[in-house]
């Protein structure tokens, strides 16, 4: 190695070094950034010169370091399985969401429940068995009547809004996606060039990878890594990016709850009519309450509002079966106890016909004024297998197993999300101790190079100008 080649490498010491500590910096200065991935700097040694055809003599190692690049150290392994868990976290954590939010309308058990009011509404009509003919108890059994059907309507109402805001959910989820997507596309576009020319894409493809998890945790997307730099996203089997170009998606079905029973499903914009097939996500989650799916699963909401429908028809037929035909304590021929309006729904239409202590049935037609057997018959209604009350516990039951369901998988979901970003920020966090030694090791070979380089310019000054003249 020539002398003048020895400050050549000990220049490319100081630069190589230098890159270390700028990089250990940067390391350091966002260790609490979100989405940060740790960068190194990769170095390798310059092999000595090729020897050409004329060119004789040894080769000459030492020609100093070189910078190839900066390394990103993410895993796409654990990136992957990051996205994977988000999507199942977000599907389980929405059904789970909706689920409670239906348990706490039908407000079981409690006070406030319809089981409450039917056990109400029993009780007044064995008050009116009791002492048939008199105001006060049939004033009791209008106003038990009027607080059941008044709370089988708030129940549905409750539903219906707990409808719209899932429909209104689903649908910011869907441009959320959309909006991601195309944000990824124009990164790849800049992360393409930018890796054909040459330069470090790492804080762009952080970036991405945080669009991409939030595209995963939506629609349940997966990941495709190219090789020039970019990453293609497909979403029920089909692109939804590739390298530049984006494929939107869009929400079918009416958004307003007078439609709650009908089908709603994830669809690509260009082609309506054609459900898009997400298995995970919160997409996918709220798909899942919303409204049936082909398979006929899912429906929560539309599946507890049948259940007040339920309810509401067979406490109308239950009581009005027994209740018409009767007599009332006048004499005269009861009607209906409960109507129902037709092309509505029961649960909202539902009311007491009576209005006053003549149109209650209290006995059977000819026994007397005094007979109370049909209001005895009504009170017992509440009981058997058939009854109003066992028809209500049914639906609340079957709500409550779905309900636990999804609570367990959602706590199983996201300690699997937990698992997934720990193992992953193991490998892609910045650890500070780490990067300390990496900053203490750079700044010590500056200093080997500075010293190297100040060596060889005492030795040429020494040759220059302290050896003596020619000729003297």
């Amino acid at each position: 190695m020539s002398t003048f080649g020895a400050l050549n490498t000990a220049y490319r010491g100081l630069t190589a070094a230098q890159q270390g500590m700028n990089v250990a910096g940067q390391n350091i200065a966002n260790a609490a950034t979100e989405g940060y991935t740790r960068q190194r700097v990769e170095q390798s040694s310059l092999s000595a010169p090729v020897r050409g055809l004329f060119s004789g003599g040894l080769l000459q190692p030492g020609q100093g370091v070189s910078v190839d690049g900066i390394a990103r150290l993410g895993s796409s392994f654990l990136d992957s399985g990051v996205r994977s868990a988000g999507a199942q976290a977000g599907y389980a954590n929405i059904r789970s969401s909706a689920l409670q939010g239906i348990e706490r309308i039908l407000e079981e058990p409690g006070d406030n429940g319809i089981s409450a009011s039917l056990q109400g509404f029993w009780s007044a009509w064995q008050g009116v068995a009791n002492a048939p003919g008199k105001t006060g108890p049939a004033g009791l059994l209008m106003e038990a009547g009027q607080e059941l059907t008044t709370k089988i309507s708030a129940g549905y109402r409750a539903l219906e809004s707990k409808w719209s805001s899932i429909r209104g959910q689903a649908e910011d989820a869907v441009n959320a996606v959309n909006a991601a997507a195309l944000q990824v596309a124009a990164l790849n576009t800049t992360i393409r060039s930018t890796v054909a020319a040459g330069g470090s894409a790492n804080e762009l493809i952080d970036a991405r990878a945080k669009l991409t998890e939030t595209i995963s945790r939506l629609s349940g997307g997966t990941v495709r890594e190219q090789a020039d730099g970019t990453v293609d996203i497909h979403v029920g089997g089909n692109a939804l990016v590739t390298g530049d170009s984006v494929r939107a998606l869009s929400l079918s079905g009416s958004p307003t709850s007078e439609q709650m029973g009908a089908q709603v499903q994830l669809e690509w914009a260009d082609r309506p009519g054609m459900a898009v097939a997400v298995a995970g996500g919160e997409i996918a989650g709220t798909l899942a309450v919303l409204a049936p799916d082909d398979s006929g699963k899912g429906g929560a909401i539309a599946e507890a509002a049948a259940s007040y429908n339920e309810i509401a028809d067979v406490l109308r037929d239950t009581v009005n079966r027994v209740h018409e035909g009767a007599q009332t304590s006048t004499g005269a021929t009861a009607g209906s106890f409960f109507s129902s309006v037709a092309g509505v729904p029961s649960a909202l239409s539902l009311r007491v016909v009576p209005g006053d202590v003549s149109q209650i049935a209290v006995g059977t037609s000819g026994a007397g004024n005094l007979d109370n057997s049909i209001a005895d018959k009504i009170a017992q209604l509440g009981n058997g297998p058939g009854s109003p009350d066992a028809t209500w516990s049914r639906s609340v039951t079957g709500i409550g197993v779905q309900s636990r369901g999804a609570q367990q998988l959602e706590s199983l979901s996201a300690a699997a999300e937990i698992s997934a970003l720990s193992s992953r920020a193991s490998q892609s966090s910045v650890s500070l101790d780490e990067e300390n030694v990496s900053l203490l090791t750079n700044q010590h070979a500056y200093q080997a190079a500075a010293r190297v380089m100040t060596a060889v310019d005492e030795a040429l000054d020494v040759l220059i100008n302290r050896t003596g003249l020619v000729g003297r």
